[in-house]
């Protein structure tokens, strides 16, 4: 028999591992491309297991903030202020894909990026 866990485990987690944050230190957009050098990967070791999971993610291969999401099973708003914190620390480097005009060229970058990945 599985023992029971604490449901309130899950809520508490994302909230610890943001040190109370949920905001994060400059806005990176969904859509915005994150990299990472090995040399990057090798320091993040220092910043953290999440941190350091989410370079490990970034390396050898550029992903957006909701890939990284997904791939490191992580909140969206967590890893949100994780990733600028990164970037803020020069553990990942920012490669802002979004266009500066506004929203609404944002969502039509971001409908044409999903029937790309719908034809996959």
């Amino acid at each position: 028999m599985e023992p029971r866990r604490d449901p309130r485990g899950a809520l508490v987690r994302p909230y610890a591992v943001t040190r109370g944050r949920t905001e994060p230190s400059r806005d990176i957009a969904l859509e915005a491309v994150l990299s990472a050098t090995p040399t990057q990967v090798a320091e993040s070791r220092f910043a953290g297991h999440d941190k350091y999971r989410i370079a490990t993610v970034c390396e050898g291969r550029a992903q957006s903030l909701a890939e990284i999401a997904a791939y490191t099973r992580m909140p969206l708003g967590v890893t949100r202020v994780l990733v600028a914190d990164l970037v803020a620390e020069g553990l990942l480097t920012l490669h802002t894909a979004a266009p500066a005009e506004g929203y609404e060229e944002r969502m039509n970058l971001l409908g044409r990026v999903l029937s790309g990945l719908r034809e996959l």
